[in-house]
């Protein structure tokens, strides 16, 4: 018997952060399909390649929730295995450009 798997999730903000990136000419490859913990995003920049695991903004009251503010356990066991760059958290298309260009406004 086959496994089903069910949709991935996809955070409210990745579409923008995505429209974001190419705008300024990265390449960006969405990963939520394939789920383990795989981060959601794989972005190249000149000649780097990136991943970004997105995440909504912290509440109203500010810091962590537990409602999907941090690494679940799948994503953290696969960061913690992953022999490459590390996973970059992104909450917003501005924090995304941060992040992969490496300028602040």
């Amino acid at each position: 018997m086959a496994a089903v798997r069910r949709a991935a999730k996809i955070d409210a903000g990745q579409l923008a952060i995505v429209d974001a990136l190419r705008a300024i000419g990265a390449s960006v490859q969405s990963l939520a399909a394939v789920g383990a913990g795989v981060p959601d995003l794989l972005v190249g920049w000149r000649g780097v390649t990136l991943l970004l695991e997105v995440k909504q903004p912290p509440g109203p009251r500010g810091g962590v929730s537990q409602d999907g503010q941090h690494l679940g356990g799948a994503q953290v066991r696969w960061a913690r295995a992953w022999r490459g760059g590390a996973v970059l958290v992104v909450r917003s298309p501005e924090q995304a450009l941060v992040v992969v260009t490496g300028v602040t406004a």
